[in-house]
């Protein structure tokens, strides 16, 4: 079980979750860079930023995982 695995290796809801909001953040932070920087314009800005707004629900729903495991472990014990 995956969930399990990465909990056994220390990873917690809590981190999932930061993950997740700084992502939302790197999104907005490559978009703006990316328009600024690079001299293809507004579609390659979005581009990047709609790559990197991938990840969020990625690491929320991870995020959602462990929280569930995490009670079950502290419901049930291991």
């Amino acid at each position: 079980m995956i969930i399990k695995f990465l909990y056994d290796k220390g990873l917690r809801s809590e981190h999932a979750n930061t993950v997740a909001c700084a992502a939302i953040g790197l999104s907005v932070a490559s978009w703006f860079t990316s328009r600024k920087v690079e001299s293809q314009g507004v579609d390659r800005a979005d581009r990047w930023g709609i790559f990197v707004a991938t990840w969020p629900a990625t690491w929320f729903g991870l995020g959602q995982a462990l929280n569930q495991y995490e009670r079950s472990v502290i419901s049930f014990g291991r």
